[in-house]
């Protein structure tokens, strides 16, 4: 598991925005409402709650400092 600063990555956050199976999960309307990982991938979503309290952005710093 990591912990601090996480590197950001253009490619993947372009990538995550323009993927055919997000652009299909929206179209039909296909999502779970927000909150509910755990009913559709339980061992994933607890994965991810850990991660992101352990980690933080660079764009998570800009936000603080310019507050």
């Amino acid at each position: 598991m990591k912990f601090g600063m996480r590197r950001p990555s253009l490619k993947k956050m372009i990538s995550a925005r323009l993927s055919p199976k997000r652009a299909v999960r929206h179209r039909l309307g296909l999502k779970a409402p927000r909150g509910w990982g755990w009913l559709t991938n339980p061992k994933k979503a607890l994965y991810n709650r850990i991660y992101t309290r352990t980690t933080f952005s660079i764009w998570d710093l800009i936000k603080k400092l310019l507050k």
